[in-house]
This record gives structure tokens, C-alpha cells and sequence, in this order.
């Protein structure tokens, strides 16, 4: 508690010194919307805090620098159609994978990056709108940044733009670097490359990694890495449309459960809910058909109760559509604890149907049903997510909410649906993205189905992230501390020597004389 109070304290202190300081001297030097971000986004001030090690001078420079750049770059308004087409055709720059921490991976693939000083203004800002789309998604997750040194060139070599690169993340996306990983770099380059370790300071040099085929799946499993660096991912960038996070349908959809694992599921479900008959009655209904998507008017008060007592216990994203629980994480069972299945709760807010889908970036594990349904004005709705047959949940998997509106007239059977979807404005369709995590322990801190609880873990990801991130940087100052110590140790044993050499030195000479 006293953390947290020292936390907001200093939060606070940064917003009414930059208010004062920056704002009142020159109110036009900013974009309004990022002045009343930063009034609002605790988040967002505590990570140029934990950058600048809790200094609120060193953070108000940052704050002052990344909104000067932000404005010059327009970064509130970049949009995919603000930015010239062949920017992505490309593909030298894109969003695609994870790595084996759940961090998605930022690829730079240098090849196809040519030096032009008439077109590098424009490159930096596609750079901007990646990590600008990626920050409103993700909310505080590291990004890996990747560069695919492979096939290069000096002519490919641009350090202008890979220093632009590392001041987005060391300036105005701070907290937001997991590692820097540098594939097959020539050795033509070694020097070039020095700079790029000055240019990240003491601080972040340690997420510099320098890799070839051997050893980079220290950092990245084989199935998010391409065939040239001995992985298994067939993707292959193209343009258009635009990567979108590799989310796909799920592999089973509202259809009926015919394999022995989805059998084996439901039996363990109803005997769920005969142990728990009180808590597990309006699951029952759902589960024995799947056709049925909207629960019936009698349901709706328990379904409605359920979400109630949800909310209470677990964070929930407030969307302008849906209200959605759990908010950021599914959690699963390990092996070893063995749980499988988790639920998703969607609210529906609005005063007409809404039309949603999941799917996932790891279609062939999990099943998700329903997948593709709508949910009426007012009522909630339970997805459940279960594991297929031996798969266990990774931290690379994520799954995506679609909701849209729909029209009183529009219907909502399999054919309306699939026809709603191809005519709806993307700008029209709501998008949540939500994590795996896997909990370690006997007794999984999740929305599950075997104990029908609705817990939330004490802690959210980006609260840990963010304290292993302070502990980090204070055993980097540590470390130096102790350096120091044992430097000055080790002055004082050979001043000592010295000392003791030049007395011996003395003495010898003395009994020289006296003979």
C-alpha cells in the first residue's frame, strides 16, 4: 500500500511540474490530446518515471522531448491510408510473432531498407504508426525488436535510421523494449554496431543479442521464425492487408462437438455442475446446444447475475460495445495443475444486437464456443475456451474480441452473420485483445469451469513487469556500486604494494649505506 502510494505521489508530482513548467511557457508546443492523456494515463507517466530510475527531472525532459516529437510526427493521426502505399508493400518494417516471453516481435527486415534521404522522413513515420497502433492495443507490453541482417549490404546500411529506431524506444516509448535481437550481422558492421551500444546507454545495452541459426532460438521458438533462420513459420509478408496480429478462426467453431477430447470436455463439464448445481445451472443450457446463442428470457437474469458477481472479482474492459471479462488474461493450468478450459463473459451495452467473433493466433489448440454468435441488448453472454486434447497454453498465444453493431432488421442465424461481416465498415467493428497466462500453482487464480469462481490474480502482468522492471534497474545500480567497490579494493591493494615495495625499496637502501 505504501508502494502504491509513493507511486501516485510522484505520478502526481510529474503531471503538476510539467503543467507548470512546460504547458504554461508554451501551450502550442503540444498536441492537445497528449496533454490530456497524460493527465489521465497513469501508466503512461509511471513508465517515463521507472525509465528515468523515479527521477521527475529526467522524466519531465522525456515527457517534453516525446510529445515535441509527436507532434512533429502527427502520430495522433497516422492511420494506415495518412501513409504512402508503398511504405508497406515494402516490408521492410512489420508486427508479426512472439517470442518465447509473449512479447510480440517487431521485425526489420534490413535488406529491403535502402538509404534515401527524400523518403526517410516518411519511413520514420511508418516506424511511428507501428508502434503508436501497437501501444493502444497492447497498453504497457515489451515489444522485441528483431533485425534480419541477412542477405545485407553496406547500401542496406542505414545507422541514421536504426539510431531513429532505438530513440523511439529509449525516448518516447519507454518501458516498452523486452530486447533488441540482431540476426547475422556481417562482420563488415561489427563497428557500426559499437555505436548502436553507445547509443543505447549502460542501461539498455543488456537488451542488445547478437544471434545467428544456432542460438536464436534462445529467444524465439522455431514456429515464429522463417525457414532462413531455422524455423518452421511459413508467413510470408504481403500488402494488402494490413498484418493484423495473426489472429484466425478458431478450428472449431458453433458446429456440434463430435471428437473424443470435446466429449470428454462436456462429460467433465456436467459433472461439474452436478457437484455445483447452484453456481453452474445457466451453463448447462448453453452447452447442450450450441445453436442456441441467445440465452432465453427466463436465463437472462442468472446469466445477467453471473456477470454481476464477475465484475466484481475481475477487472473488466468497458468497451463501447461490450463489456468484457476477464479484461487483459485467460489463465490455464499447467501440466501440472491440468486445467483447460476458461471463460470469457460478454456484456452487451448497447441498445441493439451485437454481432462478435473470437479467434486466436493458435487456431489448431483451442476451441472456443460459442465463436461466432450475436448477444441482444442487455444480456450477457459466456464464451468458453478450452484446450484441444494434450496442447497446453503458451504466453505467445492471444485471442481477439470482434463486436459490431447490428441492425434491429439484420437477423442473427449462420448466414446473416457470415453476410454481416463482409459488409461491415472496419471502422464500425470494436476489437479486444486478450493474453494467455499460465498459472504454475495447485490452484489455478482464473475464471475456470471446474471451480467456477470468478478470481483475478493479485497482480496484473504490467504491475509485475513494471516491479520486476524497478527491481532491474535497482540491482543494475547495485551491481555498479559493488564494481566500485571492488575497484577502490582493488587501487587500494596495489597502492598497498606499491607502499610496501617502496619501503623495502628504502630500507634496502639504508642498509646498503650503512655497510
Amino acid at each position: 500500500m505504501a508502494e502504491q502510494d509513493s507511486r501516485a505521489a510522484l505520478i502526481s508530482e510529474t503531471r503538476q511540474r510539467f503543467n507548470t513548467e512546460y504547458i504554461t511557457a508554451k501551450p502550442d508546443k503540444y498536441d492537445s490530446r497528449d496533454v490530456e492523456r497524460l493527465q489521465q494515463d497513469d501508466s503512461w507517466v509511471d513508465n517515463f518515471l521507472i525509465w528515468q530510475h523515479d527521477s521527475v527531472d529526467e522524466a519531465l525532459k522525456m515527457i517534453d522531448e516525446s510529445f515535441q516529437w509527436r507532434k512533429e510526427y502527427a502520430v495522433n493521426d497516422l492511420t494506415e491510408s495518412s501513409l504512402p502505399k508503398w511504405l508497406f508493400e515494402v516490408g521492410a518494417l512489420f508486427l508479426h510473432g512472439y517470442d518465447k516471453e509473449g512479447c510480440k516481435i517487431f521485425w526489420f527486415k534490413v535488406k529491403l531498407h535502402t538509404k534515401d534521404a527524400k523518403t526517410q522522413f516518411e519511413k520514420k513515420k511508418l516506424v511511428a504508426f507501428w508502434l503508436e497502433r501497437y501501444a493502444r492495443r497492447e497498453h504497457g507490453k515489451p515489444l522485441t525488436v528483431v533485425f534480419d541482417m541477412a542477405e545485407t549490404g553496406l547500401s542496406n546500411m542505414d545507422l541514421d535510421f536504426v539510431r531513429y529506431i532505438i530513440s523511439c524506444f529509449k525516448i518516447y516509448y519507454p518501458n516498452y523494449l523486452s530486447k533488441i535481437v540482431i540476426f547475422e550481422l556481417p562482420w563488415i558492421m561489427n563497428a557500426a554496431f559499437k555505436l548502436v551500444k553507445s547509443w543505447l546507454g549502460p542501461d539498455a545495452v543488456g537488451f542488445l543479442k547478437t544471434v545467428n541459426k544456432n542460438d536464436i532460438q534462445e529467444y524465439i521458438s522455431a514456429e515464429y521464425l522463417p525457414p532462413h533462420m531455422a524455423g518452421t513459420d511459413t508467413f510470408k509478408y504481403s500488402y494488402p492487408p494490413l498484418v493484423d496480429d495473426d489472429f484466425q478462426t478458431p478450428s472449431c467453431e458453433n458446429g456440434p462437438i463430435t471428437s473424443e477430447d470435446d466429449t470428454e470436455s462436456r462429460e467433465e463439464i456436467e459433472t461439474d455442475n452436478k457437484e455445483n448445481p447452484d453456481s453452474n445451472e445457466e451453463q448447462g443450457s448453453k452447452k447442450t446446444n450450441s445453436t442456441e446463442q441467445i440465452p432465453k428470457p427466463e436465463e437472462n437474469e442468472k446469466v445477467d447475475s453471473k456477470a454481476k458477481n464477475a465484475k466484481k472479482a475481475l477487472t473488466t474492459f468497458k468497451g463501447l460495445l461490450l463489456h468484457i471479462s476477464p479484461a487483459e488474461e485467460l489463465h490455464f493450468g499447467s501440466k501440472e495443475t491440468g486445467e483447460k478450459k476458461c471463460l470469457i463473459v460478454l456484456t452487451n451495452v448497447t441498445k441493439n444486437t451485437v454481432a462478435f467473433k473470437v479467434r486466436t493466433t493458435a487456431p489448431d489448440k483451442y476451441r472456443v464456443k460459442p465463436s461466432n454468435s450475436s448477444c441482444e441488448p442487455g444480456t450477457s453472454l459466456d464464451i468458453i475456451v478450452s484446450l484441444h486434447g494434450g496442447c497446453s497454453a503458451s504466453l505467445q498465444d492471444r485471442f481477439l474480441i470482434m463486436a459490431a453493431e447490428m441492425d434491429q432488421c439484420s437477423g442473427a442465424g449462420t448466414q446473416e452473420l457470415a453476410q454481416f461481416w463482409k459488409e461491415v465498415p472496419r471502422n464500425k467493428v470494436m476489437e479486444h485483445r486478450l493474453r494467455c497466462y499460465v498459472v504454475e500453482s495447485s490452484k489455478p487464480s482464473t475464471l475456470t469451469i471446474n471451480e467456477n469462481a470468478f478470481n483475478v490474480p493479485a497482480k496484473t502482468n504490467e504491475d509485475l513487469h513494471r516491479q520486476i522492471t524497478q527491481v532491474l534497474h535497482i540491482n543494475k545500480r547495485l551491481q555498479e556500486q559493488i564494481d566500485r567497490c571492488v575497484w577502490l579494493q582493488q587501487l587500494t591493494v596495489v597502492l598497498v604494494l606499491l607502499l610496501v615495495a617502496s619501503t623495502a625499496f628504502c630500507f634496502y637502501m639504508l642498509c646498503t649505506q650503512g655497510r
